[in-house]
């Protein structure tokens, strides 16, 4: 390889049969410095093809023990020419071109495409006229390169190029093995986050912090509210992360600060977040899923233990409480609820409550028809049936089944309709007629069925979304002003309306 010294003046190359040494300036920034300032060329600097002839050196080669005086070039000419200096200068762009031609040779090499030979004398720059014989090292070139202390295969510590590039390849095989690292920790962190992609692709992640059987569901949800969410820019909760923050208060019945805490934000932005959205679903997804159907409708599906015995069946009713977190006092006549320590007064229509109870319609398919709004856990029954609009809803001829008698054999009756109480002794049995007897254990197995139907529709639901077993906070007893309703009836509703989407609620076989 053409090397030429750099040092003006001298007009010394690297050419065959020269017993010159060329040597590359130092990496240790202070000895770099040092000759450098021994070149003493005013603004100039060296580059990776830069060298320096032994010339310059009192016992023509460099010495790395710092005490020696051949540490630091020092000999050098007093007389400086123009020409002289634009001869340095007229080679020093072959000194860059060889020097990138190592880099591409190296590179090569770490790649596995390309060998780097220790001479490579063949890659002398192009526009350079060279005689045949000089594409090959001649001695004193080999032992230029092989030299200990002249070496330029040789780094500065003493460690032979060879050595350096199998390091080299040691060092990218640990990079891969990192970089390998390194995507299957983001793989596990994705697996672990509550972010939209980490959900997309896996439905018990869904169903697991959303009650939902899969994420097409869950954006089928988002598609309705979406239009009706706030698009804040500075919103700290992207609309995804609001609506599965509050299916995670739901399902898992988690405190505000520790979904505060997963979420990366303030416990009243939780809050706020919960309460918009709950609205939004019992405004927009509660009319959606949760409905009386049609006489059509209810006909069409009806399950074959039903069909059999209540073909006419409209609607199986039951009732469920759910426990409050402390005493509240209710008006029995407006039912407003309010905290236990903001009352001062009480008139003799209130009373404190640790429950509230619910009056639930279900299709005989399984669907949840019709959800009453809370009502205080010492109203009876027949009460509460009364008020809360359900009778409303049948149509002459429709039968209502229901575990116990709940009183309201009357009201249905004014409905013309008929209530038929399944968990009620069957008449005598004739124990002489084997058809009797077998009918009527046929028509025992179906009431079973009928019994456990609602209950287990109820407990799907509980189960589904862990607020609904209690107990219920005291804010969320509060009535909102704008709909008369308190926030938990609203959530009670908006949790049979998402059990509604869900594939299956127990159908009767």
């Amino acid at each position: 390889m053409v090397h030429t010294c750099v040092v003006a003046g001298c007009r010394n190359r690297r050419t065959p049969g020269t017993a010159l040494s060329f040597y590359r300036f130092p990496r240790d920034p202070e000895r770099k410095q040092r000759w450098i300032a021994a070149v003493n060329r005013k603004g100039w600097m060296p580059n990776e093809g830069s060298r320096l002839c032994s010339n310059h050196f009192i016992s023509g080669k460099q010495v790395k023990n710092p005490r020696s005086p051949d540490y630091v070039p020092s000999v050098f000419t007093s007389a400086i020419l123009p020409s002289d200096i634009k001869a340095a200068h007229a080679f020093e762009p072959y000194d860059k071109q060889e020097a990138q031609v190592e880099a591409a040779n190296a590179l090569l090499f770490l790649q596995g495409q390309g060998r780097f030979n220790e001479g490579r004398v063949n890659d002398r720059c192009p526009c350079e006229p060279e005689s045949a014989s000089s594409c090959v090292n001649s001695d004193d070139e080999r032992k230029d390169e092989e030299g200990m202390e002249e070496s330029e295969n040789e780094s500065e510590d003493g460690e032979p190029s060879g050595n350096r590039f199998a390091k080299s390849i040691v060092y990218e095989a640990k990079v891969n093995a990192l970089k390998k690292e390194n995507m299957k920790l983001k793989e596990s962190l994705e697996k672990m986050s509550l972010t939209e992609a980490s959900f997309k692709n896996d439905p018990e992640k869904v169903q697991f912090y959303t009650g939902l059987p899969n994420y097409f569901v869950f954006e089928t949800v988002m598609w309705l509210l979406v239009p009706h969410m706030k698009g804040d820019k500075n919103a700290k909760l992207s609309k995804f992360q609001q609506l599965l923050l509050t299916l995670m208060r739901l399902r898992l019945d988690l405190r505000n600060q520790d979904l505060a805490y997963r979420f990366g934000v303030k416990v009243s932005t939780v809050t706020r977040t919960v309460h918009r959205i709950i609205n939004l679903m019992f405004t927009m997804l509660v009319p959606t899923a949760v409905f009386w159907p049609s006489r059509v409708e209810l006909r069409k599906n009806l399950p074959e233990a039903v069909k059999c015995t209540h073909p006419d069946c409209a609607v199986i009713i039951d009732c469920f409480s759910v426990s409050l977190e402390k005493a509240v006092s209710i008006d029995t006549h407006r039912h407003t609820f309010r905290a236990t320590r903001e009352m001062t007064t009480h008139s003799s229509q209130s009373a404190f409550v640790s429950e509230l109870k619910y009056v639930i319609g279900v299709a005989p398919q399984g669907a949840v028809m019709f959800v009453s709004r809370g009502a205080p856990g010492n109203i009876s029954d027949k009460t509460l049936v009364e008020s809360c609009g359900l009778l409303h809803k049948l149509l002459p001829g429709d039968v209502v089944l229901a575990e116990r008698d709940f009183g309201i054999k009357d009201l249905v009756g004014a409905h013309r309709a008929e209530l038929m109480v399944t968990n009620s002794e069957p008449h005598e049995i004739d124990q002489n007629n084997k058809d009797t007897t077998d009918e009527a254990s046929l028509a025992a197995t179906e009431r079973l069925h009928v019994n456990k139907h609602v209950e287990r529709v109820i407990q799907m639901a509980k189960k589904r979304y862990s607020m609904l077993t209690g107990p219920v906070e005291s804010a969320f007893t509060v009535i909102d002003r704008s709909t008369n309703v308190t926030t938990f009836d609203k959530m009670v509703q908006v949790a049979c309306a998402l059990n509604n989407l869900c594939i299956s609620a127990v159908p009767l076989d």
